[in-house]
């Protein structure tokens, strides 16, 4: 059966049509509106142009499980019952999937952990998000927040040690490993270890006080997930994960972070480049078509 997914971000809304191999055999690219009905209108022309396939979309931010609303920084829909107007004015059901959870699940079924059980995932970017995959499902739950790792607390032996800022978070919590971790974290972080000035690539290149700290403070998160969920693999994605030495110098903090002697999950660099959001949403739209 043949799926189609629809990527849809802050500045453009691309659907991909997918054949049985799930190779891309048709897109469509719009920009993203401005105003939510235009927006609706945008999205369900796609839909439609999908024909009777499976629709997944792939979108930032989250679904209130209870009240179908949208909680979204980047699309003109928060606080709109955005997945049922869509369905509505569609007249057809679509499968909605957290942007860095679509692309969590792209890469355990056809990415760098393609055949692993249980996959964890971080997307390091303007923002910080992930997902986990079990025996190539999404571990969902009843709260549908499950993967916003970046909206973790600070590890406090770290505050301490460094004198880390603890600063608001715009998603209404103080302390989010996501104001450090992030790109304009990292840059944050630098202005805190006295080193201002530089980029998210220079601080990385330099791997001075604020890179090794930075490290650290990401294997701290990835140690909370490990106790978690305990992964075979742990994908790394987003525009962080262009630095070059990423995995080495994450994973030698990893090593000090872990239990002594116990072992390590692979950590990877995502491979689904610019299709992974859709091809993952395309994918679960065709597992639930399924049931």
């Amino acid at each position: 059966m043949r799926a189609a997914g629809i990527d849809l971000g802050g500045t453009k809304i691309e659907a991909q049509i997918f054949d049985d191999h799930w190779a891309v055999i048709a897109t469509e690219r719009v920009q993203t509106p401005k105003t939510y009905q235009a927006l609706i209108a945008a999205i369900v022309d796609l839909v439609r142009a999908c024909g009777d396939l499976p629709v997944g979309i792939s979108a930032a931010g989250l679904i209130h499980p209870q009240t179908g609303i949208a909680l979204t920084a980047n699309l003109p829909a928060s606080g709109q019952p955005f997945p049922a107007d869509v369905a509505a004015v569609a007249h057809r059901p679509v499968t909605w999937v957290n942007d860095a959870r679509a692309l969590i699940l792209s890469e355990a079924i056809f990415g760098v952990a393609e055949a692993q059980s249980r996959v964890a995932g971080l997307i390091l970017g303007t923002g910080v998000g992930g997902g986990v995959a079990v025996d190539g499902r999404l571990v969902l739950g009843p709260t549908g927040t499950a993967g916003e790792f970046g909206h973790s607390a600070l590890p406090a032996s770290l505050v301490v040690k460094y004198g880390l800022p603890v600063v608001a978070c715009p998603c209404g919590r103080v302390g989010c490993v996501e104001t450090l971790l992030s790109g304009p974290g990292m840059v944050r972080l630098a202005q805190a270890l006295g080193e201002p000035g530089a980029t998210p690539k220079e601080i990385a290149a330099a791997k001075g006080r604020t890179w090794q700290v930075w490290c650290e403070v990401l294997a701290e998160l990835l140690m909370s997930v490990i106790l978690i969920a305990d992964p075979q693999v742990v994908v790394i994605a987003g525009g962080l994960s262009n630095i070059p030495h990423l995995v080495p110098d994450v994973s030698a903090a990893l090593a000090r972070a872990q239990f002594a002697g116990y072992p390590l999950p692979d950590i990877r660099i995502a491979r689904g480049g610019d299709t992974a959001g859709a091809l993952g949403a395309a994918y679960a739209a065709w597992r639930q078509a399924q049931t």
